[in-house]
C-alpha cells in the first residue's frame, strides 16, 4: 500500500531586518555644493537615518544648529543621494517574499538586484513591494536613489499653479515634512533618507493584509466591545479568524470566517477595565492577538496589538454665546489641559523611545493631558503613543496639512488617500488617540487670510480632503473616534473657522500685535493654539551661539529667532511691562543676563494669564498652549528647549495647569476689566477632577513691606470637572495705593507650590499694575545650601518682597566644564515670597565647588532685583 506525502505544515511569515548598516553616496551635487563633496565616495550610514545625520557622524558636515552654519548646508537638499548595501539570502519554505519600507523621504526610486521595483514620493506612506522573482540565492543588493526634492516641487507647481503657504512656499506641492522646509520656530534642513524600518517579509498561502482593531467601552453593560476588521492577502482555502485579548491572566476569544474581502470580528470582553485618562483612573491595556488560522486550525500569521477600553466623544452644545465643544471620555466630561507637539528633533529618526517617553514625561509632570500633534510635522512612531496609552495622556492627532493651499489633482488625492489609510491603520488601535483633525489653519487661511486669494483666484486649496475624503476614510476606517474639518474650527468648512462663540479657537493676535492682557478679551470654549515667545535656557542659547553676548543685537541669536517681526514683538512684549533699561557706561540696556531672565519670565506670564483667565471661564473645556518642545536650540513658544532644559514657562505652566486651582479674576470680560470700579475681581475654582472639590483660601491685601492690609477666607465649592466663583470682598480688592500692594491667595489642597512650608499650600497673586508702574524694593534675601538625600537643598529667606523667585542650575557647569544637563532641575520656579518668608527648592546633584554661586545672581534671581524704585 502506498500513501501519499503528506502537506508541509504551514510557517508563520518571516522577517529579515534591513535596517543598521549601509553605504551612502553623492550621486549628483548641487551646483552650489563645496567642491571637496566630489571626493568624498562612500561613506558608512545608519537606517533609519538622514544624509544630515550621516554626514555628520561621518565628520563631513558641522553641526548646523550652531551659529549660522544653516546657511551652509541648503546644497544637501538640492543634490542626489544613494543609500545601498548587500544583503544574504539562503534558501526558505515561503513561496512568497515583499519588501517593506515604512518610511522614505522622499522622491525614491528602489531598485533590487538592479531592476526599479518602486518609485515613491511620500514620507509618510508605507510601501510594499513583491520581490520574490528578484531575489536570489547568495548576496543580493538593494538601494534607494532619492532624487532633489525640487524636481516634485517644481513639476507640481508648475500644473496647478502658485499656492499660498504661511511659512517656505514650496512644502505644500510635496508630501514631505512641511517644517523640513523651516517654520516660525524651526531651520530649513531639506534632507533625505531611510527614516524609518525596512525589512523583507516572507510567506506562503496567506497573510494578514491591513488589521484594525477599534476598542470602546459599554458603559450599560460594563464590557469591552473590540471590533476587528482584516483584510486577507493570497488564497486561504476556509480561513478564519481569532482575536484573543487578555489581561492580567484571564482572556476573551471568538473566532470568524474569512471572506473574500477579508473579515470582520466582534470580541466582546465581560467587564472590562476601561481606560482613563490621567487623573480619572487607571490605564489597563490588553493584550490583543489576531490570528490567521487554514481549514486544520494551524496559524498562517498573527499580528498583535494592546489596545484599552473607552468610549470617546465630542460633545457641542449651544449656548447663549454660540456652542460649547468639550470631550467625552466613557460619559465623563474631562477638561483638557494639553501642549500642541512639533516633531522633537529636525531628523525625526534619531528619536529614540527613551526621549518620547522623557518628554512625554514631561508633559504630564507639568500638569498636561492632552498632546496634539500638529500637522506640519510627522504622523509620530509607535512609541510614542504607546507611552502616551501607558500614562493616560490623550492624543489629538492632525492630518498633514498646515497653514497652506494643497493641491487637488487626482495624482496627489491619490497620494493623500494611501497616507491617510496608512496614518488610521497604523493607529487606530491606541486608546490614547481620541481625535483625527482635518488640517491645522488651511480652514482659517481660506476664510480669513485675503492674501491667499489674491494668489488661489479660484484654485482648489484642499477642501476636498477636509470636506470629503478624510470624512469617508474616518467613517470607513475608524468609526469609533470624531473627526473634525480643521482647526481652528467653527463646525464646519463653510462657517469662518475662529468665531470666539463657536467650537475651537486659536489665539495668535496676542503674540502678534497686543498685550497678552487682551486674552481676557475672549470667552472661548476650547482654545487649541496660543503661545508667546521666550528665549531658550541660558546653557542651550550658549550652545547654539558659543561667543558674543545673548542679546537680539546679536545676529547669532537672531538667527536663532524665526518668528516673524520676532525682534520687534519680544521687545514690545517687555515695553509692555518692565520699565526701559538705564543706559550703561557705554549706552547699552539690560545685560544679556537680564534681557534673558525678564523675557523668560515675559514668557511665563502671559501664557499663565491666558491659561487661567481661559480655564476659569464657565463655557471653556480646554486651553492647548503652543507649544511643549522644540527640534532645535531657538527662541520660541516652547516649554522644554531642544536640549530637554525646563524653562520657566514650563514651571508657570505646571501651576496653571493644576486640575484644582484658585485664582483671582475680573468679573468681566476684557483687557481693562479690572479697572472698572471697585470689587471688581472675583476669586474662581477651578476643578478638573471628577469629584466635587470645596476650596478655603486665604485671600490678603499686603504690602510690598509684607503688612496684611486687609484679608478674608473664602469658600466655594466646585462643581466635579467646573468652576466655582465668590466675589472678593471690596476691602480686599480695593487697594490703597496700587503701585505696592498686591493680593495674595493661600489654598491648601490644591496642589501647589513645593518651595513653601509645608509643600502643599497653593498661592497665586494679583498686582495692581504693570512692574513698570510698581514701586518695587529692590530684592534683598539670605540664601543657604545645604546636601540632602539624592541631592541639595537651597533655602531662601526673604528680606524684601522677592517676585517671581527662580534658580537656574544650568548657569553652572559640571566636572568637565559643561553646562549642566536637564537632569539638574530645580523643584520650583518664580515663586512670589513676602518679606521673613522663606522657601527651599530642591536641586539634583551634589555641592559644586563654589556653592555660593547657588545664592547670587544670575543664577538666583528675582524680578526685582532688576526692576526696582
Amino acid at each position: 500500500m502506498t500513501t501519499a506525502p503528506s502537506a508541509p505544515a504551514p510557517t508563520l511569515p518571516a522577517r529579515m531586518d534591513l535596517t543598521g548598516a549601509w553605504r551612502l553616496s553623492l550621486i549628483t551635487p548641487a551646483s552650489d555644493a563645496p567642491a571637496e563633496v566630489t571626493s568624498w565616495g562612500d561613506i558608512a550610514a545608519t537606517v533609519p537615518g538622514t544624509v544630515h545625520t550621516d554626514l555628520m557622524a561621518a565628520g563631513l558636515l558641522e553641526d548646523p544648529e550652531i551659529g549660522t552654519r544653516e546657511n551652509d548646508q541648503h546644497w544637501i537638499g538640492r543634490s542626489e543621494w544613494s543609500y545601498h548595501r548587500t544583503f544574504t539570502v539562503v534558501p526558505g519554505e515561503h513561496e512568497h517574499t515583499e519588501l517593506v519600507m515604512a518610511g522614505l523621504d522622499t522622491l525614491a526610486v528602489v531598485r533590487v538586484n538592479g531592476e526599479v521595483v518602486a518609485e515613491t514620493k511620500n514620507q509618510h506612506r508605507t510601501y510594499r513591494v513583491d520581490v520574490t522573482e528578484l531575489l536570489h540565492e547568495g548576496e543580493n543588493t538593494l538601494e534607494v536613489r532619492f532624487r532633489p526634492i525640487f524636481e516634485e516641487i517644481d513639476r507640481v507647481e508648475g500644473e496647478v499653479g502658485l499656492l499660498p503657504a504661511t511659512e517656505a512656499i514650496h512644502y505644500p506641492y510635496v508630501r514631505k515634512m512641511a517644517c523640513n522646509f523651516g517654520w516660525d520656530w524651526g531651520p530649513r534642513f531639506i534632507t533625505a533618507g531611510i527614516w524609518r524600518e525596512i525589512h523583507l517579509e516572507s510567506w506562503s498561502s496567506a497573510r494578514l493584509g491591513t488589521v484594525i482593531p477599534l476598542a470602546t467601552w459599554d458603559q450599560d453593560s460594563g464590557d469591552g466591545v473590540l471590533d476587528v476588521a482584516a483584510t486577507v492577502i493570497g488564497s486561504p482555502a476556509t480561513a478564519r479568524l481569532r482575536v484573543t485579548a487578555s489581561r492580567d491572566g484571564s482572556s476573551a476569544t471568538t473566532e470568524e470566517s474569512v471572506g473574500t474581502d477579508g473579515a470582520s470580528v466582534q470580541l466582546r470582553v465581560p467587564q472590562a477595565a476601561p481606560w482613563w485618562p490621567s487623573g480619572y483612573g487607571d490605564q489597563p491595556l490588553y493584550d490583543v492577538v489576531i490570528e490567521l488560522l487554514d481549514a486544520d486550525g494551524a496559524v498562517l500569521d498573527r499580528v498583535t496589538r494592546r489596545t484599552g477600553f473607552r468610549t470617546v466623544t465630542t460633545v457641542e452644545q449651544p449656548d447663549g454665546r454660540g456652542s460649547t465643544w468639550e470631550t467625552s471620555i466613557n460619559g465623563q466630561r474631562v477638561p483638557v489641559r494639553g501642549y500642541d507637539w512639533i516633531p522633537d528633533t529636525c531628523f525625526p529618526a534619531t528619536i529614540t523611545e527613551e526621549r518620547y517617553q522623557r518628554r512625554i514625561d514631561q508633559a504630564v509632570a507639568g500638569g498636561a493631558n492632552m498632546l496634539r500633534v500638529w500637522g506640519g510635522g510627522i504622523y509620530e512612531s509607535a512609541a510614542f503613543y504607546e507611552y502616551c496609552d501607558a500614562r493616560g495622556v490623550l492624543v489629538w492627532q492632525d492630518f498633514l496639512f498646515a497653514c497652506a493651499a494643497y493641491p487637488e489633482t487626482e495624482d496627489y488625492a491619490a497620494e493623500v488617500e494611501g497616507e491617510a489609510r496608512d496614518a488610521i491603520q497604523e493607529r487606530a488601535h491606541h486608546p490614547s488617540l481620541v481625535l483625527w483633525n482635518g488640517n491645522n489653519e488651511c480652514t482659517w487661511g481660506y476664510h480669513d487670510w485675503t492674501w491667499w486669494h489674491d494668489i488661489l483666484q479660484g484654485k482648489a486649496w484642499g477642501a476636498r480632503y477636509y470636506g470629503e475624503l478624510l470624512p469617508a476614510l474616518i467613517a470607513e476606517l475608524d468609526p469609533s473616534r470624531p473627526y473634525i474639518p480643521g482647526s481652528p474650527s467653527s463646525g464646519d468648512l463653510e462657517q469662518a473657522p475662529n468665531d470666539d462663540a463657536l467650537g475651537i479657537q486659536h489665539l495668535w493676535e496676542v503674540w502678534n500685535q497686543l498685550d497678552y492682557v487682551h486674552y481676557r478679551d475672549h470667552d472661548s470654549s476650547f482654545v487649541a493654539e496660543f503661545g508667546f515667545c521666550g528665549p531658550p535656557t541660558w546653557a542651550t542659547l550658549r550652545q547654539a551661539v558659543p561667543e558674543g553676548e545673548l542679546t537680539l543685537q546679536n545676529e547669532e541669536v537672531t538667527h536663532h529667532l524665526r518668528a516673524a517681526d520676532g525682534v520687534i514683538k519680544l521687545d514690545r512684549g517687555l515695553a509692555q511691562h518692565f520699565p526701559a533699561p538705564v543706559p550703561d557706561a557705554v549706552g547699552l540696556g539690560w545685560s544679556d543676563e537680564d534681557w534673558h531672565y525678564l523675557a523668560q519670565v515675559n514668557q511665563a506670564r502671559a501664557l499663565t494669564l491666558g491659561v487661567d483667565h481661559l480655564r476659569a471661564l464657565q463655557r471653556n473645556s480646554g486651553v492647548v498652549v503652543w507649544q511643549l518642545n522644540d527640534c532645535w536650540p531657538v527662541i520660541s513658544w516652547a516649554a522644554v528647549d531642544s536640549e530637554e532644559r525646563l524653562k520657566p514657562l514650563w514651571y508657570a505652566l505646571r501651576s496653571a495647569f493644576a486640575t484644582r486651582r484658585v485664582t483671582v479674576q475680573p468679573t468681566s470680560l476684557g483687557a481693562d476689566a479690572a479697572t472698572r470700579g471697585e470689587g471688581a475681581l472675583q476669586l474662581v475654582a477651578v476643578n478638573d477632577e471628577p469629584g466635587e472639590w470645596e476650596a478655603t483660601a486665604r485671600v490678603r491685601r499686603v504690602s510690598f513691606t509684607g503688612e496684611v492690609l486687609a484679608s478674608a477666607e473664602l469658600t466655594l465649592t466646585a462643581p466635579a470637572a467646573g468652576v466655582a466663583s465668590v466675589e472678593v470682598p471690596a476691602d480686599v480688592a480695593t487697594p490703597a495705593d496700587p503701585r505696592s500692594e498686591l493680593i495674595v491667595v493661600d489654598t491648601d489642597g490644591a496642589g501647589g507650590s513645593p518651595g513653601f512650608p509645608g509643600g502643599g499650600v497653593q498661592r497665586t497673586t494679583w498686582f495692581f499694575e504693570r512692574d513698570k508702574d510698581l514701586d518695587y524694593p529692590q530684592a534683598q534675601w539670605e540664601a543657604s545650601v545645604t546636601e540632602v538625600p539624592g541631592g541639595l537643598e537651597l533655602t531662601v529667606q526673604a528680606t524684601t518682597l522677592l517676585r517671581d523667585l527662580a534658580v537656574f542650575p544650568d548657569r553652572l557647569t559640571g566636572p568637565d566644564g559643561t553646562a549642566l544637563g536637564p537632569e539638574a532641575a530645580a523643584s520650583d520656579l518664580l515663586l512670589t515670597v513676602l518679606p521673613g518668608e522663606s522657601v527651599t527648592i530642591t536641586l539634583p546633584g551634589t555641592l559644586p565647588e563654589h556653592a555660593e554661586l547657588l545664592t547670587s545672581r544670575p543664577v538666583l534671581r528675582a524680578v526685582n532685583d532688576i526692576v526696582h524704585r
